[in-house]
């Protein structure tokens, strides 16, 4: 792999150490040549899931970006627009976005989520 683009699963398994994050995916993440991305649109899930209490995160996520080495990607009108016409294979938005954003950008994707198979982009197994 050469750049990443971490799901929001991906990242927050990653923060807390998570067994659910497998052994190849942690090591590319680990691995200081290869850039990893954290999508504002993960930021934004964890924050829309954190105020009402369905998710516990740490506090200042943007702290962990530049303590990992990790990359913010900003969302850009051309990933809306992608996101707002994608076959509706996922319905979850933040997802959907992430997808678009993978496949502009050209970034593999780290996911577990099966679902995101059916797109075409490169994706590297979260759970492997």
């Amino acid at each position: 792999m050469s750049q990443l683009l971490l799901d929001t699963h991906s990242f927050l398994w990653w923060l807390e150490n998570d067994a659910a994050l497998g052994e190849r995916a942690r090591a590319e993440i680990a691995c200081a040549e290869n850039p990893v991305f954290v999508s504002a649109a993960s930021f934004w899930e964890i924050g829309t899931k954190r105020s009402p209490g369905k998710l516990e995160a740490p506090g200042d996520l943007q702290d962990v970006l530049s303590e990992d080495n990790f990359l913010g990607l900003p969302l850009q009108v051309a990933h809306a627009a992608l996101a707002g016409v994608l076959p509706l294979h996922h319905r979850g938005p933040f997802d959907r976005m992430l997808v678009a954003q993978s496949m502009i950008e050209d970034l593999p994707l780290v996911t577990a989520d099966r679902q995101l198979h059916v797109y075409d982009i490169p994706i590297l197994d979260a759970c492997s």
